[in-house]
This record gives structure tokens, C-alpha cells and sequence, in this order.
């Protein structure tokens, strides 16, 4: 189960559950949707996965599943993350 994490793992941004700006990769990586595409370009600066939009748990499951509390806030070194991304970002994820 998703753990849905409440903010961006780079800038720090709440993405609580109900947020429509939540990407994660694989690894339930959580990152805003600014930073995923614009500053990481699709490429996810830990395991070099591709991003996808976070689902929403409904409101009738998140009493019984509730969205972590726990913040993950570890920003990434941006210049070693662009290198990662410019050998990456035009190969498929699956092909990755």
C-alpha cells in the first residue's frame, strides 16, 4: 500500500493526499510535479526511474488508511541530478 508521503522530497512543497501536483516513481519517491518534470525531467534523481502522478486515496479509505505524516526532505544536488537526466531522460523507462 502507498504510504503517501505529504510533501516533495526536493523542495519540500505539501503535496497532502488529496494533491493533484504528487509524482512518485517506483519507489514511492514523492516529488511535486514542478520538480519532477522541470527540474529532474522525468528521470527520479535516486533509482533513475521515470515519475507518474500519485493516486488520491478516496475519503471513505483514508480513515482506515490514513497518508503518512513523515516527511521525507532530502534535497537533491541539482547538477549531479542534471547529469543523470540529460543520459536518461530521452530513453524510455522501460529501456532504462
Amino acid at each position: 500500500m502507498l504510504e503517501i508521503r505529504p510533501n516533495c522530497e526536493h523542495c519540500n512543497k505539501d503535496l497532502p493526499n488529496t494533491s493533484t501536483e504528487a509524482m512518485i516513481c517506483s519507489f514511492e519517491c514523492t516529488y511535486c510535479k514542478t520538480c519532477a518534470i522541470e527540474i529532474f525531467e522525468n528521470v527520479c534523481p535516486s533509482c533513475s526511474g521515470n515519475f507518474t502522478k500519485r493516486p488520491i486515496r478516496p475519503s471513505k479509505m483514508i480513515e482506515k488508511y490514513p497518508a503518512s505524516k513523515k516527511r521525507v526532505y532530502q534535497p537533491k544536488d541539482v547538477t549531479l541530478s542534471k547529469i543523470n537526466s540529460e543520459k536518461l531522460k530521452n530513453i524510455l523507462p522501460e529501456n532504462r
